[in-house]
């Protein structure tokens, strides 16, 4: 008898142990993207994400970082590198993956963007409502922003609409390289990270990217001139996204699930703008120590460029119609989205 009661206590014991809830695994995620880490993106955006999503897991998640395309491939494969789940999480360029997420293309669009900040909250805004259901649906969105005015880095200078003729001009994507071509230039599409290389060797004559990014390619050494653009609206601004493999999303505890969301999302995108947008300063600060040369376009100039640019939207709209999609009505819908958070 006593040895009867001895195996049911332990055998009430184990059945008791297994109903309790499974003790979570650790979770360690593997980020990929294409900038040097010493970039501010990298170095003022993800890893500090990165740190807060470790401290508010108790340290049960771990986000190792793969900089600078380190585990192969391209920028442009690093959409498909989440999809695919060779990695866990992704940091790109939307329009890397040319004509693949069309809707987003909309923030893009020339003179869109106001404040970096408002037009990054509009695009998680639109994330949410539409974009991660349709567009992104084989991948789970954790972050949605644009980065700060668009300006033109040349060698010879940009003063002028015409200055813009025949002007070899890099481009980081197709509605951005439509407008360069509107604009009178040859557009010559590549990633960031070839700017360097295709400066040094005459494939191009200039570029188009914010001053945020320009150290890490040591930019205002290669070129001498640099071009903004007067009044309240940017030249152009492109979609940025920090994407992770629907799979590992899923397989989350939802403790684990409700960290990453609770520092991700609209936080996320606001914190990435905040930042890409706070880091212009010192980058122009760099081409202005180097004895490099500042022109801003006053408004006048700026309206020739702003009439010139009319037949982007209109392309883009009719290509929206073509794929049954509202393109006018998304304008206004992300116009709208952007007019309330510049009013919050």
């Amino acid at each position: 008898m006593k040895r009867r009661s001895v195996v049911a206590t332990l055998v009430a014991g184990a059945l008791a142990l297994s109903a309790l809830p499974a003790i979570a695994q650790d979770v360690t995620l593997r980020l990929h993207q294409f900038l040097p880490p010493q970039a501010p993106l990298p170095a003022h955006v993800i890893k500090p994400w990165a740190e807060n999503v470790t401290a508010a897991s108790d340290g049960r998640i771990e986000i190792q970082h793969f900089d600078a395309m380190a585990l192969g491939g391209t920028p442009p494969s690093l959409m498909d590198q989440a999809k695919d789940g060779v990695v866990d999480i992704i940091m790109t360029v939307v329009g890397y993956t040319p004509g693949r997420f069309p809707k987003t293309e909309v923030f893009e669009l020339p003179f869109m963007m106001t404040s970096p900040v408002a037009t990054s909250l509009a695009f998680w805004d639109l994330v949410e409502s539409d974009l991660q259901d349709e567009e992104y649906k084989d991948v789970h969105v954790l972050g949605a922003w644009v980065h700060g005015p668009g300006l033109v880095h040349s060698r010879e200078g940009v003063t002028s609409l015409e200055d813009m003729k025949g002007l070899k001009l890099r481009g980081p994507t197709r509605v951005i390289n439509d407008l360069l071509n509107e604009l009178g230039a040859t557009p010559v599409g590549m990633p960031l990270p070839a700017i360097p290389e295709a400066l040094s060797t005459g494939v191009i004559d200039a570029t188009v990217i914010p001053w945020e990014v320009t150290p890490a390619i040591r930019l205002s050494e290669l070129v001498g001139n640099h071009t903004e653009f007067g009044g309240d609206r940017a030249l152009y601004t492109a979609a940025i996204v920090m994407v992770m493999n629907k799979r590992a999303y899923d397989k989350l505890p939802d403790d684990l699930k409700a960290v990453l969301d609770a520092e991700s999302g609209a936080k996320l995108s606001q914190m990435a703008a905040e930042v890409m947008w706070e880091y212009d300063a010192p980058g122009k600060t760099i081409a202005e120590d180097a004895g490099n040369t500042i022109v801003v376009l006053d408004e006048a100039e700026v309206a020739r460029w702003q009439e010139a640019s009319l037949p982007v939207v209109d392309r883009w709209v009719a290509e929206m119609d073509t794929r049954g999609i509202d393109g006018r009505a998304l304008i206004e819908q992300a116009q709208g989205l952007i007019a309330k958070h510049e009013a919050q």
